[in-house]
């Protein structure tokens, strides 16, 4: 049999490190309070997977943020203010990555499978290069290293949903048709990512940005509140275009072997 595929483009926090996409999100909150501002958890995660630069000014122009950035300045949110933010930001998750930098389950056994079918693993990311410095190592200690990773600082900072990561990946890893990779992600961001660049695309559910839970959260929902929060990120990676959606990584090589 010959495969369809010839590599698979993860996303990093959310897909295959960090459950639930947490490090990201309490160094935004707590950078925004620093401001007065306190960002409620869907508008932190909205923009989930873009630049992390990108991601603060979209929160900043978010109509709610908007307003009450205003109320406490006295003036509407400019460029100088999320250059602001961010440089509270940064420090602050550069403090934290490595505490969020271990293999989601299924991740390592996925990757081995995949690669025993005779597929390369690339990876794109919305942290910059200085955070993928404590993250890629951190990961690859506890099993995860792809063949290649690059963040948008190697695309001229031009992150999701921009799709230039995604090629530079399919440069790198020799692969021959954009229809013969996969995108496989936790965010929205993500699934327009791998669509703009024609990839096939894939999101994974549980221990997602989407979802929005810890691990320990979603376990100890009820059978029917699982299914619920499966299918509630279900819907909107599909409304977003994603071409199939997974609940776990350990799905992940079967589904490619069916496509095949």
């Amino acid at each position: 049999m010959t495969n369809r595929f010839e590599a698979v483009i993860f996303d990093w926090a959310g897909t295959t490190v960090d459950y639930g996409c947490f490090a990201p999100v309490r160094a935004f909150q707590e950078a925004f309070k620093e401001f007065g501002i306190e960002p409620t958890m869907a508008e932190t995660r909205k923009p989930m997977g873009m630049l992390k630069h990108d991601h603060i000014e979209t929160m900043l122009h978010m109509d709610r943020i908007a307003r009450a950035w205003e109320d406490a300045h006295g003036a509407a949110p400019t460029d100088a203010d999320t250059d602001a933010v961010y440089a509270h930001f940064e420090p602050k998750l550069l403090s934290i990555l490595d505490q969020f930098a271990d293999p989601k389950p299924g991740v390592v056994d996925a990757a081995a499978a995949l690669r025993a079918m005779g597929l390369k693993i690339g990876s794109t990311t919305g942290y910059t290069d200085k955070m993928m410095d404590i993250v890629v190592p951190q990961a690859a200690a506890n099993g995860y290293a792809p063949d290649f990773w690059i963040s948008p600082d190697g695309t001229n900072g031009f992150g999701r949903p921009y799709p230039y990561m995604v090629f530079r990946n399919l440069e790198h890893l020799g692969v021959t048709d954009v229809r013969r990779a996969v995108k496989v992600g936790d965010t929205l961001s993500d699934i327009r990512e791998g669509k703009n660049a024609g990839v096939f695309t894939i999101g994974v559910t549980e221990g997602s940005s989407q979802m929005a839970l810890s691990q320990s959260e979603f376990e100890a929902l009820s059978d029917a509140d699982k299914a619920t929060a499966r299918s509630a990120a279900r819907d909107a990676f599909v409304a977003a275009g994603a071409d199939a959606v997974i609940d776990t990584m350990a799905e992940l090589p079967t589904l490619l072997t069916q496509l095949a």
